[in-house]
């Protein structure tokens, strides 16, 4: 599946040149929408903020705290869904919090965080008399068991297999809609690996000691990393948004599952490549591998695994979307974000 440069084969990354037939449709124009964002002021919310805005739509952030844009989780449950052509979630408790232990607290809150904002959005979203065109769940690849020779794909049959898993399972139940409404508001599901950009993510953590000398691989440095710029996170979440789905079913016709994009960069890298690009990138030794047992004592096992292990994720359907990648390798992405 993989050709010497760590590229898929030329006839997959054709088809983001060439626009093959869309798993979204055509695009809905540029008509200016009004979209609500679950947690948008976080990393990713605030990328995504930036990008529709620019393209002219209206945004409404939904926030622990009110504001000025901004509605709380409170308001949406006791006032119900505002007027809005789209909705996304995004929200979530950092799962590689560096101020939080590994503990029953803090699992307790990545799951309540997640599925609970979710729900409250896509029962919103079922009770209002107008729902919205697009409903865009963000979840993440941790459905995908790590595997150094597996290669995965949206089309993947995939069942729980540890506490992350059975996370992404529940988030992504959460979110279902149900048939009647799903008549009316097509459900994307976007699934991103490691998001890299210089405002937050793992990339604010790792900018420091890479400057310093101090970086290296994580364990052996020969599992996979799957990863996404945040702006073409940003990017393939607007797609979704912005493109017209499939028509509906006829009547009595079973409603399909919501579409899955696998939200990574069409490129297939391991930790130890994605270490020496960034120490290039930074002019920078990457001499001081952090063995995997240090990583699991310092984050919990459970938690390390995102780390020491990984999965080579293809993001086939984001392709066949027609989504075009500002950052589809990891050079490019690198040069963006420490600014050589």
């Amino acid at each position: 599946m993989q050709g010497p440069s760590g590229h898929f084969p030329s006839a997959v990354r054709n088809r983001a040149r060439h626009r093959a037939t869309s798993t979204l449709g055509r695009p809905a124009g540029t008509d200016r929408m009004r979209v609500l964002i679950g947690g948008g002021s976080g990393f990713v919310g605030r990328e995504l903020t930036r990008l529709l805005r620019k393209k002219g739509h209206e945004i409404t952030i939904i926030s622990r705290q009110p504001g000025p844009g901004k509605i709380t989780w409170n308001d949406l449950e006791a006032g119900g869904l505002p007027p809005c052509e789209g909705a996304v979630n995004l929200a979530g408790e950092n799962l590689m919090n560096p101020l939080r232990w590994w503990n029953e607290s803090y699992k307790k809150d990545l799951f309540s965080s997640r599925i609970d904002t979710t729900r409250a959005l896509a029962q919103a979203i079922s009770s209002s008399p107008s729902p919205p065109r697009a409903w865009v769940l963000v979840t993440g690849v941790a459905c995908y068991r790590p595997s150094q020779t597996a290669i995965y794909t949206e089309e993947t049959a995939w069942t729980p297999f540890d506490l992350l898993s059975q996370l992404v399972k529940e988030w992504e139940e959460a979110g279902r809609l149900s048939d009647d409404v799903a008549m009316k508001t097509r459900q994307v599901v976007i699934r991103p690996g490691a998001v890299l950009g210089r405002e937050g993510g793992a990339m604010k953590q790792m900018l420091v000691p890479f400057w310093l000398g101090l970086g290296g691989t994580l364990g052996s440095g020969r599992q996979p990393f799957p990863w996404i710029h945040v702006s073409d996170l940003a990017g393939m979440i607007a797609h979704a948004l912005e493109s017209a789905g499939p028509p509906a079913p006829e009547a009595g016709v079973a409603l399909p599952p919501p579409e899955v994009l696998n939200g990574v960069a069409p490129v297939l890298n391991t930790n130890g490549e994605f270490t020496q690009a960034l120490g290039r990138a930074l002019r920078r030794p990457t001499l001081l591998p952090v063995p995997a047992f240090a990583m699991r004592a310092l984050l919990g096992a459970e938690r390390a695994i995102v780390l020491t292990d990984g999965q080579q994720v293809v993001p086939k359907r984001t392709l066949e979307s027609g989504y075009q990648y500002q950052y589809p390798d990891l050079q490019s992405a690198l040069r963006e974000i420490v600014g050589s």
